[in-house]
């Protein structure tokens, strides 16, 4: 089995355990997670968020609207700022 298959058979719980092993830096049993394991959990994490979780839900999200409804972001005729010396 791949890791990528092995992720795709993941359960929510054991998603649930592994995304709170990397927000607290520690499995369940307070045992601390190395280098390692904090980066192979939370690649699995981002990886399940991927295929099962809405955009919105997902770890780092960021909602890009305004209050008003328009999209945030660069406006087309916007013009860069100068730095006069």
């Amino acid at each position: 089995m791949t890791y990528q298959e092995l992720i795709e058979r993941m359960d929510p719980t054991v998603y649930q355990s592994l995304r709170q092993a990397v927000e607290l830096g520690k499995w369940p049993d307070g045992r601390v997670l190395t280098d390692e394991q904090r980066e192979l959990c939370m690649e699995a994490v981002l990886y399940y968020e991927s295929q099962h979780v809405p955009e919105e839900q997902r770890v780092g999200y960021i909602d890009r609207t305004k209050s008003d409804g328009s999209s945030c972001g660069p406006d087309d005729d916007a013009s860069p700022i100068r730095i006069l010396s």
